[in-house]
């Protein structure tokens, strides 16, 4: 991994108001890049809004008209865009996808793999888990509810991921999302030796629907090293120091501080998971 400047949003996203919601995820994005950002990252389904009811009738094919967008803004401002889109599926039942726009044009997606209680009636899951490639890191998508599945987090980090981008799309009534998080993020980060970098949609939505916000960055060694939970729509711009995760990918130290952790795996023992569900 070498030195990466990320930018995570914490954005309100009307409900149905794609336009206006595409146009305030081009604005952020020129923002970040005028501060050298590599990598931006917007909450989930900020393109269309948040809705377990609603995200069909806006659903739009990948590609499409907004992943059309998304991908003009990377190539105009020269960065890797990952954003939220309801995307429509053969069920008739969305899929939750962030998308990953390039500025040379490519796109590829991610499709939420977990789905909460309340979501599977109306969305699909994912089946993949998807690494992708940066000139300077590799990084996955985990989004929301697929943060709490410790098995995800290190089949990415043993296919070579080094940050796990974390959109979010937690409604206010859940709680301090800050403390929440750092419940299980940290345990994710330090276990796996990945960064970790979440956010998540703020304000009212236009239907009485309210999130909560945040963005929190976490380091390999579970440290918080940029943070923003003020309740507003704000950018937060943070540099990912790859000395630590360096020295630990490459085996460079005999020292236990910087043990891969994901070496000792037996998987031999882990069968029973794959028993119970």
């Amino acid at each position: 991994m070498e030195q990466l400047r990320i930018a995570l949003v914490q954005m309100n996203a009307q409900l149905a108001q794609t336009k206006n919601n595409l146009n305030k995820i081009e604005i952020f994005t020129r923002d970040a890049a005028g501060q050298k950002a590599d990598i931006i990252c917007f909450p989930e389904l900020c393109v269309q809004g948040y809705s377990r009811n609603y995200s069909g009738p806006t659903a739009e094919p990948v590609p499409g008209p907004s992943a059309g967008r998304i991908v003009d803004m990377a190539r105009r401002y020269r960065i890797v865009v990952l954003a939220g889109v309801a995307e429509t599926s053969p069920t008739g039942r969305p899929y939750i996808t962030q998308l990953a726009a390039y500025p040379d044009g490519k796109l590829l997606k991610y499709r939420k793999t977990h789905l909460g209680n309340s979501e599977k009636p109306n969305f699909t899951a994912g089946s993949e888990l998807p690494v992708f490639s940066h000139a300077k890191t590799k990084f996955g998508v985990q989004v929301c509810w697929d943060l709490h599945f410790p098995e995800v987090t290190a089949i990415l980090s043993l296919k070579g991921a080094e940050v796990i981008f974390a959109p979010h799309a937690s409604p206010t009534i859940v709680g301090d999302r800050r403390e929440i998080w750092l419940k299980y993020m940290t345990a994710r980060s330090y276990d796996n030796a990945v960064f970790v970098a979440a956010c998540n949609l703020v304000g009212e939505d236009g239907t009485g629907h309210a999130f909560c916000g945040g963005a929190l960055v976490i380091d390999p060694k579970g440290n918080v090293v940029a943070e923003a939970f003020n309740n507003r729509e704000e950018l937060l711009v943070a540099d990912l120091d790859p000395v630590v995760i360096n020295t630990i990918r490459r085996r460079e130290s005999g020292s236990m501080r910087h043990s891969f952790y994901l070496d000792g795996r037996r998987p031999e023992l882990y069968g029973e998971l794959s028993k119970r569900g």
